[in-house]
């Protein structure tokens, strides 16, 4: 390719709206180019570097054994009625009918699809398991797009779905995957993390998700110091924690509180760590077919996480709830206390059998000192958020938190799909039983973008060679000395024919300005066919480092294709 004819329009000034540097130099790097909120054209470098992405998946799917198919974008909203998830997704998901008034979404994902697929075509034990997966345009409608590819409406997906006769197998292939994932983006050069995850919308019993880390990841990220454990926020597990002093002892008993209302109110009344405390949450929890008051309770050192909260009611959405409507619930806004409530209760499970406790007393200007919850009937799940030093659930080493962008995730779904949708196939023994599945996605676009947070600098992209769009940039500095410009075009034919993906920077511009795009596009070498030709030097600068080093003119090939290998 030449760069005097390719449509490579390069910008200096960065979009209005771009706060990361991905958004920023993809735009003014010429990848990527907006057409509304969320939704983004690819220019023929972005191009590129999406179809590379696709290669590197696409090869370590086949070698995993898994086979490519191709579903529609459009997806009747018949199949998401039968599972379940058209008034689960919400908003999201983009609703639309025909001229005909049939109903039709946009697919965010598309396990319904994939499984009436297989349906009635994978009909025997002997047909399994079953791999199947596209690379596909998918839809999302957010609320808040911002940050370019990172959260986008419209996207490109990898989503894989295999199909089992029981669960050991599943679990076998959700394996394989994992492995298959971690060479996909260890080829892509990228420093990832596999956490754990909550499953979310798309339903299962196990996740993981695969984290790229950067601090302008939108994720949370909890890692041990001291093993492998790592987790996302919204599904991290922490030791059960120690008691950070004595508890205060006391007989339970009503105590006069007044103006007592927060949990920093309350530790500063009684001179008492937020240990012993105990803190009401109130929610709204909103279901396919009614809403309810919830109230979790914890730690008063500790903050509710809502995910797990939701997860752990089967709720579909929580949301706040008015004092006004705490209160026609029996409820006291600031008082309120595990004893003798009408509404729904949940426990976080470091309250189990704790003792010595002060919690609301369900009356205003009062609080129960001496409250022993170990005698309690009551729920009690994992509700609340890990804090960093928190010890690890497996080794008790300490417990970190970092930044991450998910590119990522693989679940283990069951029947989740396949019993609503009756995907059956007729076991060994001729009884019909549902498929057994697993889902496993990858952010194809969103992956161009996490690339470049992990490898940038003030100037530019520095893409890694896997994923270049070009691998070498050769450099004329003066287009019209015809020895440099024989030697470049002579050289840029020797890389072709070698198959090195090589760009020819022919343009009558300025130096100075076809570098600064050598450095914005960030391709992993340039040549710079200059002055120092009439010596017998070239000058190839490497873009992760922006070292240059002088190399003999009659080595420059040679050269190239070796740290090209």
């Amino acid at each position: 390719m030449r760069f005097g004819k390719a449509f490579i329009p390069t910008q200096k000034e960065a979009p209005k709206d771009a706060l990361l540097p991905s958004h920023i130099f993809l735009v003014r790097g010429a990848f990527i180019n907006q057409v509304a909120s969320g939704i983004y054209n690819f220019l023929p470098l972005g191009k590129k570097v999406l179809e590379k992405i696709e290669n590197i998946i696409k090869n370590e799917l086949d070698n995993a054994g898994c086979q490519e198919v191709q579903l529609g974008f459009v997806t009747p909203c018949e199949l998401w009625e039968k599972s379940g998830r058209l008034a689960k997704y919400g908003k999201e998901l983009l609703r639309f009918k025909d001229r005909r008034e049939n109903c039709f979404v946009l697919g965010p994902t598309h396990e319904e699809m994939m499984v009436e697929l297989v349906k009635n075509r994978a009909n025997s034990y002997k047909d399994l398991p079953l791999n199947l997966y596209q690379i596909n345009l998918k839809f999302r409608d957010e609320a808040r797009p911002r940050f370019g590819l990172l959260r986008g409406r419209e996207f490109i997906m990898k989503d894989g779905y295999s199909f089992h006769a029981d669960h050991e197998d599943m679990v076998r292939e959700f394996k394989l995957m994992e492995e298959t994932y971690r060479k996909i983006f260890e080829k892509m050069g990228l420093d990832f993390r596999v956490v754990e995850a909550h499953s979310g919308a798309i339903g299962g019993s196990g996740s993981k998700e695969f984290m790229v880390l950067a601090n302008s990841g939108e994720d949370t990220i909890v890692v041990c110091d001291s093993c492998g454990y790592a987790a996302n926020i919204e599904a991290a597990k922490r030791a059960q924690p120690e008691a950070p002093c004595e508890p205060p002892e006391a007989e339970f008993c009503k105590f006069f509180t007044p103006g007592v209302k927060t949990i920093g109110e309350l530790s500063d009344f009684f001179k008492v760590n937020p240990y012993y405390l105990v803190k009401a949450v109130a929610k709204k929890a909103i279901y396919d077919d009614h809403e309810e008051i919830v109230v979790f309770f914890l730690r008063g050192s500790d903050e509710l996480q809502e995910t797990k909260a939701l997860s752990a009611i089967g709720a579909n959405d929580l949301v706040d709830v008015s004092e006004e409507e705490l209160e026609n619930a029996g409820l006291v806004p600031g008082y309120i206390g595990p004893f003798e409530t009408e509404v729904r209760v949940l426990f976080d499970s470091s309250l189990k059998n704790a003792a010595n406790m002060i919690c609301g007393a369900n009356e205003k200007e009062y609080h129960m000192v001496g409250a022993d919850l170990g005698n309690i009937e009551a729920e009690f799940a994992d509700i609340i958020e890990v804090k960093e030093g928190d010890k690890c659930p497996g080794c008790g080493g300490k417990l970190l938190l970092t930044k991450g962008i998910e590119v990522g995730h693989i679940f283990q779904l069951g029947t989740r799909y396949s019993e609503p949708l009756e995907a059956n196939f007729l076991d060994e023994n001729g009884k019909s039983k549902p498929f057994v599945m697993g889902t496993y996605g990858i952010g194809v676009s969103r992956l161009i973008a996490a690339i470049i947070e992990q490898n940038h600098d003030e100037k530019g992209c520095i893409w890694p060679k896997s994923v270049a769009p070009f691998e070498v940039d050769i450099v004329v500095s003066n287009i019209k000395d015809e020895e440099q410009k024989n030697f470049a075009e002579e050289l840029y034919d020797r890389l072709r024919s070698a198959s090195v993906e090589v760009i020819l920077d022919d343009r009558n511009e300025r130096f100075g300005f076809k570098m600064k795009d050598f450095e914005l596009i960030g391709f992993p070498y340039a040549v710079i066919v200059g002055k120092s030709l009439k010596e017998g030097k070239i000058e190839i600068v490497d873009r992760k480092t922006l070292e240059k080093t002088e190399v003999e003119k009659d080595k420059v090939f040679e050269y190239l294709t070796d740290i090209l290998k």
